[in-house]
């Protein structure tokens, strides 16, 4: 059977099998998406829903508030997705119309990102270093606190460093072999000296007794299996860390997330560029492609204005200013 069928049970089981496999067509993941109509699948499932005609409005309306989501990203992120699918069956002329009329939900304020600067990223790392042993999982402290240095002096995605083998350590070069990421694109991520010791010093530990196979994911607690590490047993753990740390969110910043750590990396950058007279607007296409962006305007997504950025900038226009400013003073 195929495995894409077995994942779907329902009346619509092929349907969203079709779906799913048009979108991946296009180059893209859908992860998050395949997951929310898995959630969908079984919802029909449970409800012993016998017919495509059965999916009512209501219908919806019901399985959105069967999972209910306290953020309202998270609760969109599902809606779309089932939004899309009906979508899609009717431009297939599969249905005749979509039953999908919920409509989105607004944030009723902006929060914003938490910031790691270098104190607290090194916070994050000493903890994740201190990490235990236990039965699901050896070496997790030098593991965890090599990932979560990957994701915030790279600027990783937590699934580009679940996916890393060791074959993508590329240590004469200094460089990661980022693989098949988003919209399926590949790119070279240069390390330094810091990263590409610990790199090192990983794989030699990982060597012991012989040399690993090159095949064999970087990151595994079961490596006789060649099982990597789950994104979400990453992001678990990441959560499991953070009160340890004894940091404040300040007033009006969100809580902090694992994806944090690449947004992070972005301002970090910026704010390096600044001090060091570098003109960011000439750069950010660098920036876009070492991140694995298509374009700038996804970068700046990430580029959060902080107080030190504004400050950094104002120097700048100031420096800028005044010499036409001498020049229109009586």
């Amino acid at each position: 059977m195929n495995q894409d069928k077995a994942k779907f049970q329902s009346v619509l089981a092929a349907e969203m099998t079709d779906f799913l496999r048009h979108q991946r067509s296009l180059g893209k993941r859908f992860l998050n998406e395949e997951r929310a109509l898995c959630l969908f699948d079984r919802y029909l499932v449970n409800e012993k829903v016998g017919t495509i005609a059965a999916i009512t409005p209501t219908l919806i309306d019901s399985f959105l508030a069967s999972r209910p989501r306290s953020r309202p990203r998270s609760y969109n992120l599902l809606l779309s997705t089932v939004r899309r699918l009906f979508k899609w069956l009717v431009r297939q002329w599969r249905v005749p119309q979509s039953p999908v009329q919920s409509r989105p939900r607004h944030a009723t304020a902006v929060q914003v990102t938490f910031l790691f600067d270098r104190t607290q990223a090194q916070q994050l790392l000493r903890a994740a270093a201190q990490l235990p042993d236990n039965n699901h999982g050896r070496n997790r402290g030098r593991i965890y606190s090599l990932i979560f240095a990957l994701m915030y002096g790279l600027g990783l995605r937590v699934g580009e460093v679940a996916r890393l083998c060791i074959h993508d350590v590329d240590q004469e070069r200094h460089l990661l072999v980022i693989r098949e990421t988003k919209f399926l694109k590949s790119r070279l991520v240069p390390f330094g000296p810091k990263l590409g010791t610990r790199l090192r010093e990983y794989l030699q530990q990982q060597g012991q007794g012989g040399v690993p196979d090159p095949t064999k994911p970087l990151f595994s607690f079961d490596p006789g299996r060649a099982k990597p590490i789950n994104p979400s047993t990453i992001t678990q753990t990441f959560h499991a860390l953070w009160p340890r740390l004894g940091l404040k969110v300040a007033a009006g910043s969100a809580p902090p997330r694992l994806h944090c750590l690449r947004h992070s990396f972005a301002v970090g950058t910026l704010l390096r560029w600044y001090r060091s007279g570098i003109d960011p607007q000439t750069r950010l296409w660098d920036l876009s492609t070492f991140m694995g962006h298509v374009h700038p305007a996804s970068t700046a997504v990430y580029l959060t204005i902080t107080a030190e950025l504004m400050e950094e900038a104002n120097q700048r226009f100031n420096r800028f200013a005044a010499p036409l400013l001498k020049e229109v003073t009586p």
